[in-house]
């Protein structure tokens, strides 16, 4: 009986353990977004850098993602930001976390920053916090969720992501002026 009863907590503490490994992101609406963010910015990824940290069972791979900061739109976000975030590859190894963006070397983003050094990924809403810059085919800079899907409503975020995405790109300044007024806005709200 001990032995079972040995093993059951042992089997109890091992899904305990992967349950807080699995991640389950509910989509922020556009309100959540700036609203949670500590910093947004326009940036490029300048570097990217993997490293193992940690000792035994706590060794892991981080990776360092280093932005130039092209301009602040919540915050002051310096003129670089290194964003501290779980997984990478090292060597031959690599570690990933579900969901988690992957940055390269001259990405364009638009990056809603929270808990940058003591969250796994400070993304608000892991890769709901990254919007990809690319220029459209008349040269303009169109506005793109992490996954590749244009973003054409900002007011659908969390809500209707099928919507948030069907049509027309926004452009990067018309994102960046809706992030303005929702960021004045919430400021106005929270001193009355």
């Amino acid at each position: 009986m001990k032995k079972f009863s040995r093993l059951s907590v042992s089997g109890s503490l091992l899904v305990i353990a992967c349950a807080a490994l699995a991640t389950t992101v509910i989509p922020p609406s556009f309100d959540d977004l700036v609203g949670r963010a500590e910093i947004i910015f326009q940036g490029t990824v300048t570097d990217v850098r993997s490293e193992w940290t940690g000792e035994g069972a706590q060794r892991h791979i981080m990776s360092y993602v280093t932005v130039k900061v092209e301009e602040a739109i919540k915050g002051n976000p310096g003129a670089s930001v290194t964003l501290r975030m779980l997984g990478g590859t090292v060597g031959a190894e690599t570690m990933e976390v579900a969901d988690a963006p992957k940055f390269k070397v001259g990405d364009r983003d638009i990056l809603f920053v929270e808990n940058n050094g003591t969250q796994f990924i400070p993304l608000v809403g892991i890769m709901h916090g990254r919007f990809r810059v690319k220029k459209d085919e008349t040269g303009r800079d169109a506005v793109f969720t992490n996954e590749g899907s244009p973003l054409s409503d900002v007011t659908q975020l969390g809500k209707n992501e099928a919507a948030a995405s069907a049509g027309r790109p926004i452009s990067a300044q018309e994102l960046k002026q809706a992030i303005h007024s929702k960021a004045q806005a919430q400021s106005e709200q929270a001193g009355h």
